[in-house]
Protein backbone atom coordinates (compact mmCIF):
# COMPACT_ATOMS: atom_id res chain seq x y z
CA UNK A 1 0.00 0.00 0.00
CA UNK A 2 2.84 2.32 0.88
CA UNK A 3 4.45 1.59 -2.49
CA UNK A 4 1.20 2.37 -4.32
CA UNK A 5 0.79 5.63 -2.40
CA UNK A 6 4.37 6.67 -3.27
CA UNK A 7 3.72 6.00 -6.97
CA UNK A 8 0.52 8.07 -6.89
CA UNK A 9 2.29 10.96 -5.12
CA UNK A 10 5.15 10.74 -7.61
CA UNK A 11 2.68 10.82 -10.52
CA UNK A 12 0.81 13.82 -9.05
CA UNK A 13 4.12 15.60 -8.44
CA UNK A 14 5.24 14.86 -12.02
CA UNK A 15 1.95 16.14 -13.50
CA UNK A 16 2.14 19.27 -11.31
CA UNK A 17 5.75 19.84 -12.37
CA UNK A 18 4.93 19.49 -16.08
CA UNK A 19 1.81 21.68 -15.79
CA UNK A 20 3.76 24.33 -13.88
CA UNK A 21 6.47 24.27 -16.52
CA UNK A 22 3.98 24.92 -19.33
CA UNK A 23 2.17 27.65 -17.43
CA UNK A 24 5.36 29.51 -16.54
CA UNK A 25 6.82 29.45 -20.07
CA UNK A 26 6.17 31.98 -22.81
CA UNK A 27 4.37 30.61 -25.82
CA UNK A 28 6.82 30.82 -28.70
CA UNK A 29 3.90 30.71 -31.12
CA UNK A 30 2.29 33.80 -29.58
CA UNK A 31 5.10 36.28 -28.85
CA UNK A 32 4.40 39.37 -26.80
CA UNK A 33 3.75 42.78 -28.33
CA UNK A 34 6.70 44.88 -29.38
CA UNK A 35 6.38 47.78 -26.96
CA UNK A 36 9.13 49.76 -28.73
CA UNK A 37 6.97 50.39 -31.84
CA UNK A 38 4.79 53.51 -31.78
CA UNK A 39 1.08 52.82 -31.24
CA UNK A 40 0.08 54.65 -34.41
CA UNK A 41 1.71 55.60 -37.69
CA UNK A 42 -0.47 58.69 -37.90
CA UNK A 43 1.42 61.84 -37.06
CA UNK A 44 0.63 64.99 -35.16
CA UNK A 45 -1.44 67.13 -37.50
CA UNK A 46 -0.48 70.21 -35.48
CA UNK A 47 2.42 70.58 -37.92
CA UNK A 48 2.27 71.08 -41.69
CA UNK A 49 4.58 68.09 -42.14
CA UNK A 50 2.24 66.01 -39.97
CA UNK A 51 -0.69 66.93 -42.21
CA UNK A 52 1.22 65.79 -45.31
CA UNK A 53 2.28 62.55 -43.56
CA UNK A 54 -1.35 61.82 -42.66
CA UNK A 55 -2.36 62.58 -46.26
CA UNK A 56 0.14 59.98 -47.46
CA UNK A 57 -1.18 57.49 -44.88
CA UNK A 58 -4.78 58.08 -46.02
CA UNK A 59 -3.89 57.36 -49.64
CA UNK A 60 -1.58 54.42 -48.89
CA UNK A 61 -4.18 52.66 -46.73
CA UNK A 62 -7.19 54.09 -48.61
CA UNK A 63 -8.58 55.42 -45.34
CA UNK A 64 -11.44 57.87 -45.89
CA UNK A 65 -11.74 58.62 -42.16
CA UNK A 66 -8.18 59.88 -41.96
CA UNK A 67 -8.61 61.69 -45.28
CA UNK A 68 -11.79 63.39 -44.06
CA UNK A 69 -9.95 64.61 -40.95
CA UNK A 70 -7.54 66.50 -43.22
CA UNK A 71 -10.25 68.65 -44.78
CA UNK A 72 -11.91 71.72 -43.30
CA UNK A 73 -15.70 72.05 -43.36
CA UNK A 74 -15.54 74.76 -46.07
CA UNK A 75 -12.99 72.86 -48.18
CA UNK A 76 -12.81 73.62 -51.93
CA UNK A 77 -10.91 71.53 -54.49
CA UNK A 78 -10.02 73.06 -57.87
CA UNK A 79 -8.38 71.60 -60.95
CA UNK A 80 -7.86 72.71 -64.52
CA UNK A 81 -9.89 70.88 -67.17
CA UNK A 82 -7.50 71.22 -70.09
CA UNK A 83 -9.98 69.75 -72.59
CA UNK A 84 -12.64 72.38 -71.94
CA UNK A 85 -10.14 75.09 -71.02
CA UNK A 86 -11.57 76.14 -67.65
CA UNK A 87 -11.26 75.42 -63.93
CA UNK A 88 -13.55 72.99 -62.15
CA UNK A 89 -14.22 73.27 -58.41
CA UNK A 90 -16.14 71.24 -55.87
CA UNK A 91 -16.91 71.20 -52.16
CA UNK A 92 -15.93 68.86 -49.31
CA UNK A 93 -18.84 66.44 -49.80
CA UNK A 94 -18.00 65.99 -53.49
CA UNK A 95 -14.31 65.59 -52.65
CA UNK A 96 -15.12 62.85 -50.14
CA UNK A 97 -17.34 60.98 -52.65
CA UNK A 98 -14.71 61.32 -55.38
CA UNK A 99 -11.87 60.17 -53.13
CA UNK A 100 -13.95 57.28 -51.79
CA UNK A 101 -14.54 56.16 -55.39
CA UNK A 102 -10.81 56.36 -56.08
CA UNK A 103 -10.00 54.41 -52.91
CA UNK A 104 -12.55 51.72 -53.78
CA UNK A 105 -11.48 51.31 -57.41
CA UNK A 106 -7.71 51.39 -57.06
CA UNK A 107 -5.73 48.34 -56.04
CA UNK A 108 -2.86 50.52 -54.84
CA UNK A 109 -2.21 54.21 -54.38
CA UNK A 110 1.18 55.75 -53.81
CA UNK A 111 1.69 59.44 -53.22
CA UNK A 112 5.16 60.94 -52.89
CA UNK A 113 5.41 64.48 -51.58
CA UNK A 114 8.45 66.21 -53.04
CA UNK A 115 9.98 69.62 -52.42
CA UNK A 116 8.02 72.52 -51.03
CA UNK A 117 8.22 75.22 -53.72
CA UNK A 118 6.58 77.92 -51.62
CA UNK A 119 5.39 78.20 -48.03
CA UNK A 120 4.11 81.36 -46.40
CA UNK A 121 1.70 82.54 -43.77
CA UNK A 122 1.54 82.65 -40.02
CA UNK A 123 0.64 80.38 -37.09
CA UNK A 124 -3.05 80.15 -38.13
CA UNK A 125 -2.98 80.14 -41.93
CA UNK A 126 -0.38 78.67 -44.27
CA UNK A 127 -0.16 78.48 -48.04
CA UNK A 128 1.99 75.61 -49.31
CA UNK A 129 2.83 74.80 -52.91
CA UNK A 130 4.46 71.41 -53.18
CA UNK A 131 5.30 69.01 -55.98
CA UNK A 132 4.03 65.44 -55.87
CA UNK A 133 3.95 62.15 -57.73
CA UNK A 134 0.84 59.99 -57.57
CA UNK A 135 0.75 56.43 -58.89
CA UNK A 136 -2.70 54.84 -59.19
CA UNK A 137 -2.74 51.11 -59.87
CA UNK A 138 -6.20 50.01 -60.96
CA UNK A 139 -4.83 46.60 -62.04
CA UNK A 140 -1.41 45.40 -63.24
CA UNK A 141 -2.12 46.52 -66.81
CA UNK A 142 -3.78 49.86 -65.89
CA UNK A 143 -1.40 52.14 -64.01
CA UNK A 144 -1.78 55.92 -64.06
CA UNK A 145 1.09 58.19 -63.04
CA UNK A 146 0.40 61.84 -62.25
CA UNK A 147 2.99 64.51 -61.56
CA UNK A 148 2.20 68.01 -60.53
CA UNK A 149 1.86 70.57 -57.83
CA UNK A 150 -0.59 70.90 -54.98
CA UNK A 151 -1.25 74.52 -54.02
CA UNK A 152 -2.93 74.26 -50.62
CA UNK A 153 -4.17 76.68 -48.01
CA UNK A 154 -4.30 75.23 -44.49
CA UNK A 155 -5.92 76.87 -41.49
CA UNK A 156 -6.53 76.33 -37.81
CA UNK A 157 -8.37 78.38 -35.18
CA UNK A 158 -5.61 78.30 -32.55
CA UNK A 159 -2.02 77.09 -32.36
CA UNK A 160 -3.16 74.15 -30.20
CA UNK A 161 -5.51 72.94 -32.99
CA UNK A 162 -4.67 70.69 -35.94
CA UNK A 163 -4.19 72.02 -39.47
CA UNK A 164 -7.02 71.49 -41.97
CA UNK A 165 -6.89 71.93 -45.73
CA UNK A 166 -9.33 74.66 -46.75
CA UNK A 167 -8.34 75.11 -50.38
CA UNK A 168 -6.50 72.78 -52.73
CA UNK A 169 -5.68 73.73 -56.27
CA UNK A 170 -4.38 70.70 -58.14
CA UNK A 171 -1.89 71.55 -60.85
CA UNK A 172 -1.26 68.09 -62.27
CA UNK A 173 -0.04 67.52 -65.77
Amino acid sequence: MQKKRTKILAAVFFVALITGSFISCDNIFAPGLDETTPASILTDQKTIDGLFQNFKYAYTFKDTTVYGNLLGEDFVFTYRDYVSGFDVSWDRATEMRTTNGLFNNAQKLEVVWNNIIFQGGDSLIQNVKRSFNLTITFNPSDIVRLNGFADMTMTRNATADVWKIMRWRDESF
